[in-house]
């Protein structure tokens, strides 16, 4: 067996709505296994764009004021984290 990544959604009729077509032979019989993931449940890896935003632009204006900091500093609080 051959395990291939798609993402999808199911509509209102319970259907599979793939993303994207399937690179694989026609008239092949798939198993498939979904990962539902939940409303609540947030990566916290998905920083939403206008935070990420932000926040690069208050750094670049900490470095234009000169408000820089050494990295050895950077080091020594994520070793202590």
């Amino acid at each position: 067996m051959k395990a291939v990544e798609v993402m999808g959604k199911v509509d209102d009729k319970g259907q599979l709505l793939l993303d994207e077509p399937l690179d694989i032979k026609s008239e092949s019989r798939v198993k498939v296994i979904l990962l539902i993931s939940d409303e609540d449940d947030l990566d916290p890896d998905d920083t939403p764009a206008e935070e990420i935003k932000a926040s690069l632009i208050r750094a670049l204006q900490e470095v234009k004021a000169g408000k820089t900091r050494p990295i050895s500093e950077l080091w020594e609080r994520i070793e202590h984290e």
